[in-house]
């Protein structure tokens, strides 16, 4: 199509105007783009040439709050405190010697805090911050603060570190946390960076250690601006951790402090258990330990003192300790005789004083024997030959499945360290692990509680709780997870005949209130609180054939280290269960002498709550107990307890 001359030039005139347009919007985006690169070259050139030349951005991470543990009253166990510490960024302080050696002028640092934060510094990244000294005063932190312009890449900061304000009494049971070490890191796959913080602290053992991952909490980070120097100019922002969960547990601090005091002169272990809910109210092993040492940085000489005793303080002897449960485990072995028919409750034994089997005499404690017994005489005076002659008969698989049943060889799950398992055999375990045949004269043994069959304290108070409430009983340590409460360990019925549990406990109470009861010297005299138990005495040694001729040799003139373990345990009040106790005192001897009088003051302690009156003793004893009570370490019940919240 033709245009007409004046359809051009009309066209040429539009393309020129828009032209003109464009290019005038052109020149005043330059205008105004050279203005502003001159308003940054020339007027802020000094602000931009200090940053892009002196000052960076570091990105550090801001540990999380540890969560706190508390009892089941709301008293603190575990808390956090303040903490001043000084780091150093290897990279910011330019020549670290130097460095270290100006912070040593202000601070005191000995050849082995620098030794250990030399060694630090050199294992991290140059931009982790390395802790130099910590646990300072504010005098020392603040000396350091004044003195920042000449300290390139030291900051004084302020963190929290755990502390144990009931010192030894939980120990054992709230463990104690540490500084992440090498190996810590080795058995994680995908390590937290948190944990790349030099002297982040983690559980190390106990509750601290098995719900280390609820107690940690999630880490925050900052970003902050520092200079040439590493000085910290200032925080440009940060993001807020998540605090670790709180946790209360089921002990009882008042209870678990009268425990390791009642134990303190003895190697021992000691359980209660509540019998509604199945909590532990107090579960103590002696000696014991400040767990706050761990924390601080235990010296050489007291880890050596703690390693060498030959009472294991280190040990949580209330579930790693296993031994022969003695006579405390003839219960076991009854109930599985009654449940199977192979006995009646009112059916004899004759006792001489031993029982042949296999041409080898399987002997009474007692040497003239016991004469004719029931189950109920059986149990009050411990008679072994009676438990003999009925473990023949029921066999040693049943046996074993009534002590299952009971809550022995079972691993209860705690968060507690090396909770273990114990052992009741059978004829495969002992083929598997042993390579030999199973024959009568293990179940004798079994049936006393001897031999192969071993259990921990725990145990033996679920064993005796279960037998109390004909419940399965399961122990709860966890009472409730940021006030969330955990579910019960009340259980469910067991599968025993509830008839035959009676005649169990009947026999349990004639040990303890039958005047010829092995456990008479022990009884309570306050009709409300009288408690059902069993003593037993575990033998560490075997009696040769010679030594029992000439006489056997009395458990106080042998070496502590080959006298008996004693063992007692028990229930109450007897008609109406609230506790159940167990009480294991190695090579302490006769579980009558040793074990039951500490454990009829715990029970007495838990059901009344204080110190227990000495009206609950009989007459003849209570000067002596009254003495003894006043010379316990106990804390001051009066005293008032501060509920601490997160610092």
């Amino acid at each position: 199509m033709k245009h007409s001359q004046k359809d051009t030039e009309e066209s040429a005139r539009r393309i020129t105007r828009r032209g003109l347009i464009l290019g005038g919007a052109q020149v005043t985006f330059m205008a105004v783009l050279g203005l502003r690169m001159r308003y940054m070259q020339v007027e802020q050139a000094d602000q931009f040439r200090l940053l892009a030349e002196e000052n960076r951005i570091n990105i550090r991470l801001i540990p999380p709050t540890r969560g706190l543990i508390f009892d089941r009253n709301g008293t603190p166990l575990a808390q956090n405190e303040q903490n001043y510490r000084i780091v150093i960024v290897r990279e910011d302080a330019g020549d670290v010697e130097e460095a270290l050696a100006r912070v040593a002028r202000l601070v005191p640092l000995s050849e082995e805090d620098l030794a250990r934060a030399r060694k630090e510094i050199m294992r991290r990244s140059a931009f982790v911050p390395v802790t130099i000294a910590d646990r300072l005063s504010w005098e020392e932190v603040a000396e350091v603060a004044v003195n920042a312009p000449a300290l390139p890449g030291i900051t004084p900061e302020v963190g929290l570190s755990r502390s144990y304000p009931m010192g030894s009494d939980f120990a054992h049971v709230i463990g104690y946390v540490g500084p992440v070490s090498d190996y810590d890191l080795s058995k994680l796959e995908n390590p937290e960076p948190v944990l790349q913080i030099p002297r982040f602290q983690i559980g190390k053992s106990g509750v601290e250690a098995k719900t280390e991952d609820l107690l940690r909490g999630k880490a925050g980070n900052k970003r902050i601006e520092v200079n040439a120097v590493g000085r910290v100019i200032r925080e440009l922002d940060r993001t807020e951790g998540q605090a670790g969960a709180d946790l209360q547990l089921t002990i009882d601090h008042g209870l678990q402090n009268f425990m390791q005091a009642r134990l303190s002169a003895e190697s021992a272990a000691a359980v209660v258990l509540d019998l509604n809910e199945g909590d532990l109210l107090g579960i103590a092993s002696s000696p014991t330990f400040d767990p706050n040492k761990f924390v601080r940085g235990i010296s050489v000489g007291d880890y050596r003192e703690l390693t060498e005793n030959p009472y294991r303080p280190l040990a949580n002897k209330t579930v790693q300790g296993t031994y022969p449960p003695g006579s405390t485990f003839k219960m076991v072995t009854a109930l599985a005789a009654l449940q199977d028919g192979v006995i009646t409750p009112g059916e004899t034994v004759w006792c001489p004083g031993y029982l042949e089997s296999g041409g080898r005499r399987f002997h009474c404690w007692k040497r003239g024997g016991h004469g004719h017994v029931d189950l109920n005489k059986s149990l009050e005076q411990s008679c072994d030959v009676f438990f003999y002659d009925i473990a023949r008969r029921v066999g040693i698989e049943k046996i074993t499945a009534m002590a299952n049943t009971l809550g022995l060889g079972i691993r209860h799950d705690l968060p507690m360290s090396a909770v273990a398992e114990g052992l009741t055999p059978t004829k495969d375990w002992k083929s598997i692990y042993r390579g030999g045949d199973w024959v009568v004269g293990d179940t004798l043994n079994a049936a006393i509680g001897q031999g192969f069959v071993l259990a921990s304290p725990l145990q033996l108070a679920v064993m005796t709780g279960r037998i109390a409430t004909g419940r399965a009983v399961t122990p709860r340590l966890l009472k409730s997870i940021d006030g969330v409460e955990q579910a019960s360990g009340r259980g469910e019925a067991l599968e025993v005949n509830p008839m035959l549990l009676t005649h169990v406990r009947k026999g349990m109470y004639a040990v303890s209130n039958s005047r010829r009861g092995t456990g008479y010297r022990t009884r309570v005299v306050d009709e409300a609180m009288q408690l059902a138990g069993k003593t037993g005495t575990s033998q560490v040694r075997n009696i040769t054939a010679a030594e029992r001729a000439r006489g056997v040799f009395r458990n106080e003139d042998l070496p502590w280290n080959r006298r008996d373990h004693a063992l007692f345990v028990c229930f109450a009040p007897y008609d109406n269960p609230r506790v159940a106790v167990s009480v294991v005192v190695e090579h302490g001897g006769g579980g009558s002498t040793a074990a039951a009088p500490v454990a009829r003051d715990i029970a007495l302690r838990a059901l009344y709550g204080t110190v227990p009156p000495l009206t609950a003793y009989p007459q003849n004893q209570r000067q002596a107990v009254g003495e003894l009570f006043d010379k316990l370490p106990l804390r001051d019940p009066a005293a008032p307890q501060t509920v601490r919240t997160r610092v």
